[in-house]
């Protein structure tokens, strides 16, 4: 079974499986892995950062359960990958980078290429975004050790946060994490995985 075809069998949304075929991933590695863009394994992006394999941001933006009324929070641009699925598919995006080359090289990818109901910022990706709160979904693309809880207090009631927690070193898992309409929430610890740390800026 190929790649491709794993993707199609667990996907539930074809609206994902779409964006995933539009979105020219190419575009958005390396150019000395420009041969390796659709494969399905993560590639490097400089500054220890990674673009997470192909299922794994199938699966993460298949579990956000998106609509084109949703508006999106997303910690850590990267290399503006996931950014540019999660655009296709919802209303609005707003995307966290901690490291501003890789926010600059983000932004202009992503302009060139047309994306345009995007907002970036450059900051600390565990105190969100305040004022542009609440997000009826939140996908966090790096792995903090535990849930921030000011992330969880910017999540929209009915609103749904995937994210992969865990030490480095350690299993680490994909949750997903909905809140109900008296402010409760329910987790479901969906997938093993392995991501980059969630940067916390030091002041």
């Amino acid at each position: 079974m190929t790649d491709e075809q794993i993707i199609e069998n667990v996907i539930k949304d074809a609206n994902v499986l779409k964006a995933i075929k539009t979105v020219p991933r190419h575009e958005f590695v390396p150019k000395e892995y420009i041969n390796s863009a659709y494969e399905d394994g993560p590639l490097p992006i400089g500054h220890g950062q990674t673009i997470s394999q192909l299922f794994i941001v199938a699966f993460m933006t298949d579990h956000l359960e998106l609509n084109s009324t949703h508006k999106v929070l997303e910690i850590g641009t990267g290399s503006g990958y996931q950014t540019a699925i999660l655009s296709i598919l919802s209303k609005h995006v707003y995307s966290i980078e901690i490291i501003d080359d890789l926010l600059k090289e983000s932004s202009i990818r992503l302009k060139k290429l047309g994306y345009d109901n995007i907002t970036l910022q450059s900051g600390d990706g565990y105190k969100g975004i305040e004022q542009e709160a609440p997000f009826d979904r939140i996908i966090i693309t790096a792995a903090p050790e535990e849930v921030p809880d000011t992330l969880l207090a910017q999540l929209n009631v009915g609103g749904i946060m995937v994210v992969p927690i865990g030490k480095q070193c350690e299993i680490q898992h994909l949750w997903v994490i909905k809140k109900d309409s008296d402010g409760s929430l329910m987790k479901e610890k969906v997938l093993p995985v392995g991501f980059v740390p969630m940067i916390k800026k030091i002041n």
